[in-house]
């Protein structure tokens, strides 16, 4: 009997993409918003935390401001009091209070559309900036959470050093016209099919279609 081979890389990056295409031909947005500044509010609250939370959240805050003007005048206690059940509320509070300001003050109260002056915003990583880029404005961004990380691994996209890498590597890989919904697509996937407790590289669909032959579980590096 014939042992079965591993997918090559260009094979697995196009079963990859068909497979996601497939499941989730228009992967919804996860964070609950209404422009951009309250995706990037709700982004810069997605750290450390479920998404689900934040969206349990986010409605009590808009109630208290929804837009920098407002949100600016608001007391950093009073914005902590509600996001307090996302974790590390007393910077994400001081955070949210400077870049509403900041918002104002240099931006005419727009988000901008630029990933550089985004960073610059208190509390707004890499990751961050590329999801209010992608997911606000369409720009092509791959943000890379640790479903991501954890997945390009697993599939043999990246050695997984870092998510730095590992962005640079799945944006060498896959077409910038795929990464705004691939980068979706691969969360649901990971939270669906390829979690760290469902999947170890030998269960779900994508990873015995690309990996038939493996027999040992994927050690993976952590984000």
């Amino acid at each position: 009997m014939t042992e079965p081979k591993n997918l090559k890389k260009a094979e697995r990056v196009e079963f990859i993409l068909n497979r996601l295409q497939e499941l989730y031909p228009e992967p919804p947005i996860p964070l609950d918003h209404k422009d951009p500044y309250t995706l990037l509010v709700a982004v810069l609250l997605s750290a450390q935390c479920t998404d689900e939370r934040v969206n349990q959240v986010t409605p009590h805050l808009w109630k208290l401001a929804d837009n920098p003007h407002d949100m600016a005048k608001v007391p950093v206690e009073d914005i902590q009091a509600i996001i307090r059940p996302c974790g590390l509320s007393p910077q994400k509070a001081r955070a949210i209070s400077k870049l509403s300001q900041i918002l104002i003050d240099d931006y005419q109260g727009e988000v901008p559309d630029d990933i550089n002056e985004l960073e610059k915003l208190p509390g707004v990583g890499h990751k961050t900036a590329s999801v209010v880029m992608s997911q606000a404005f369409g720009q092509p961004a791959f943000p890379v959470d640790t479903h991501i990380h954890r997945l390009a691994q697993r599939w043999g996209l990246t050695n997984g050093k870092n998510v730095t890498q590992t962005e640079k590597d799945l944006k060498r890989l896959f077409p910038k016209s795929a990464w705004n919904a691939l980068h979706l697509q691969i969360i649901y996937y990971g939270r669906e099919h390829c979690s760290a407790r469902r999947c170890d590289g030998t269960v779900c669909d994508i990873c015995r279609t690309c990996y038939p032959a493996r027999k040992r579980p994927k050690q993976v590096r952590k984000a």
